[in-house]
């Protein structure tokens, strides 16, 4: 007997979030320009210690034409020149160029590592932006063509009764233009649905049209947002963060800049052959220090570390303007998490009251007491309250992953 196929576990908000992570994003590729700016500060450490090499080279300088045991270029040593040596050279940090690259490269590894978490943080939020507009349009779908049934059922009734005298042609006409108006309703709604399945599995998966099987949070009743009482919690977003990281890097540039009007000394040492004949009684050593004053660059090195100290400057132009920004998002999204609770308790009671209505309206036209115009209105006044009873629900769990990153979590 062949085993039954198990049907798939239905996803979760954070198991469609993993998944999205697992894939290529935005998130791997932050990571590995993290990865890439933690080998720039080993590269810009490494610069503090002296560099070993080792050459080797042989030069043939050709012999004079008059005097075959005299070579011919007088800025070579000998006819035969052999030069293998040892060299280890250090940059003394005089100016502190060293100390600014390697600040700068700090500078950008903080950079890398706060735009993996802003990649991170906006992943998630479109996966649960992706995950409620799926489900809202699934239960809206659903609920168009509950409703498209209950109003072809409707139809029917109306044309037996017309069929028997018992209502008017007007009445049985305006059943069919609701069924109509509902089919067209349901068409979209199920346009609407698959693309919603589209937008959510794109984030993982090149199979889009797969329909998903998601775990409905829909159907939780909505517990009220407990808000901590934090003074000011939007700063602690990671957006600033990555200011402050782009000031530092700025500064580091302009003591760049201004190192290059300062001494730099450099120090070598050389052991080794350097001799027209290959022995090792020739071998020797050599030390060079190499004091470089920097004269007069027509102001370039001075212009170029106030444009990096403007820069900087404009950074915390950028930051002011990001607090109060970012204070109205948060308080924005506190009142849309308030508002969007209420909302929720009076749609549910909106449905409620639409369903009483429908059915006592098809009361009152069975027995003669009303008209099939009540009937209709009565639908579009459940297929409205339905839409809203959801909506309002998906917009109260949406508003409440917008309070987490306006509130910097």
């Amino acid at each position: 007997m062949a085993a039954r196929s198990q049907a798939p576990a239905a996803l979760t908000l954070d198991q469609c979030i993993s998944l999205a992570k697992s894939a290529p994003s935005t998130v791997q590729h932050s990571r590995q320009q993290l990865a890439a700016a933690r080998e720039e500060v080993f590269a810009a450490e490494s610069n503090f210690l002296p560099k070993v090499s080792i050459s080797n080279t042989f030069t043939y300088n050709s012999p004079l034409l008059y005097d075959r045991n005299r070579f011919s270029f007088i800025a070579l040593n000998a006819v035969h020149e052999y030069s293998t040596l040892g060299t280890s050279s250090l940059e003394v940090d005089s100016a502190g160029r060293l100390r600014a690259l390697l600040d700068r490269a700090r500078a950008n590894e903080q950079i890398a590592a706060t735009d993996v978490a802003l990649s991170d943080r906006d992943l998630t939020r479109a996966i649960a932006v992706a995950y409620y507009h799926l489900l809202l349009a699934r239960r809206l779908a659903a609920s168009a063509h509950e409703n498209l049934n209950a109003a072809q059922d409707f139809e029917q009734r109306v044309r037996k009764l017309v069929a028997g005298e018992e209502a008017s042609r007007a009445d049985e006409d305006k059943a069919s233009l609701e069924v109509v108006v509902l089919e067209n309703t349901a068409q979209a709604s199920d346009l609407e649905a698959q693309n919603a399945n589209h937008d959510l599995a794109s984030f993982w998966t090149t199979d889009v049209d797969q329909p998903l099987v998601l775990a409905d949070d829909l159907d939780h009743e909505p517990v009220p947002q407990q808000i901590a009482a934090l003074d000011a919690p939007y700063l602690k977003r990671p957006e600033f963060r990555l200011l402050d990281a782009q000031k530092a890097g700025y500064l580091a540039d302009s003591r760049q800049a201004r190192a290059r009007m300062l001494p730099q000394i450099n120090l070598a040492f050389h052991y080794g052959l350097d001799a027209s004949q290959w022995t090792s009684r020739n071998r020797g050593y050599a030390g060079f220090a190499h004091l470089e004053i920097p004269v007069s660059d027509w102001f370039s090195a001075k212009k170029e570390q106030r444009q990096f100290q403007f820069q900087a400057r404009a950074v915390d132009t950028d930051r002011a303007i990001a607090t109060r920004l970012f204070s109205k998002e948060y308080q924005d999204a506190l009142s849309s998490v308030t508002a969007t609770y209420q909302q929720t308790q009076t749609t549910e009671r909106e449905v409620t009251l639409a369903k009483d209505n429908l059915r006592l309206s098809q009361l009152r036209f069975q027995n003669g007491e009303g008209s099939a115009l009540d009937v209709v209105t009565s639908q579009n006044f459940l297929v409205q309250a339905e839409i809203d009873f959801y909506s309002s629900r998906a917009n109260y769990l949406n508003a409440q992953s917008a309070l987490k990153v306006a509130s910097g979590q």
